[in-house]
């Protein structure tokens, strides 16, 4: 019978989905699992390994104000600040690994506080704080003094917004997200030079004050079916712009996200479901 080396260690994970958008979800605070960029990669791969969007580490808080640490990496093993549509598994994950019985968690990632709530089995709720306007905390190489900028790609100048969510996006309103060419655009911008640390890029079609349609390019990643912080990002920008009202329905590819922002100085809610796909272990 085979057996694998002693080096080897065998590391429990579950497989989560949000409208699509992938996990791989991993236990840290029973667990000993510290991966590298490299071992992320492998993870990632969809023919070779599990295959994911993000990887989600579930660790120990040392902070009252706490829950649990909330940890982000990218599927090419950059670790990032934020992901929502990842908060609304790392909830559910929780509830299913029994880890919580509370009705609201507060949880810390790299950069932000979040606040979840759970409705039913699968329908989260998520305070994803304030959005950030003011581009202190966005990396780039030269000061912007507003909050439109344009660049120019394909021989023609492009319009964005940019905002934090706990991570940086760049919004651009299309009259139609069908033609738009999302990885062009998204993959030019991402790699632009006052971009220090890469940008996700969203395209949004406003449909009328209480209803958008998004697609989204996520730095590091590609166009992927959702992206939970770019439904945050796109609502925040038209509600600043007085071009939406304060409750919208985003239409992603893979399903719908309900956003909720009253304005300045109060913070953003993200509902959503949450989906457990499998559990299973791997030798690492």
């Amino acid at each position: 019978m085979f057996s694998y080396p002693k080096y080897k260690k065998k590391i429990y994970f579950s497989k989560m989905h949000g409208l699509s958008n992938d996990f791989m979800v991993v236990n840290c605070i029973n667990q000993d699992f510290h991966p590298t960029s490299i071992t992320i990669k492998e993870l990632s791969n969809r023919y070779t390994g599990i295959g994911f969007d993000q990887l989600l580490l579930v660790e120990k808080t040392h902070n009252s104000l706490f829950d649990f640490n909330y940890r982000i990496f990218n599927a090419n093993g950059n670790e990032v600040e934020q992901c929502g549509n990842g908060a609304r598994c790392f909830g559910l994950f929780l509830l299913l690994k029994q880890l919580t019985n509370k009705e609201k968690i507060s949880v810390s990632t790299k950069k932000r506080r979040l606040i979840i709530y759970f409705i039913n089995n699968n329908l989260i709720k998520v305070n994803m704080e304030e959005p950030d306007f003011k581009l202190d905390n966005i990396e780039l190489s030269k000061n912007i003094l507003c909050k439109n900028f344009s660049v120019n790609i394909l021989n023609d100048s492009l319009t964005c917004s940019i905002v934090s969510i706990g991570n940086p996006h760049c919004v651009i309103t299309v009259q139609n997200i069908k033609n738009a060419p999302v990885n062009i655009i998204g993959n030019t911008i991402e790699k632009k030079s006052i971009f220090l640390q890469g940008i996700n890029v969203g395209f949004m079609q406003i449909i009328n004050r209480n209803y958008i349609k998004l697609r989204v390019y996520e730095r590091d990643v590609g166009e992927t079916q959702s992206c939970g912080t770019g439904a945050c990002a796109a609502v925040a920008v038209g509600i600043a712009k007085n071009l939406l009202a304060n409750k919208v329905k985003v239409d992603l590819l893979g399903g719908t996200l309900i956003i909720e922002w009253k304005g300045l100085g109060h913070p953003l809610y993200m509902i959503g479901p949450a989906q457990h796909v499998y559990d299973g272990y791997i030798y690492i």
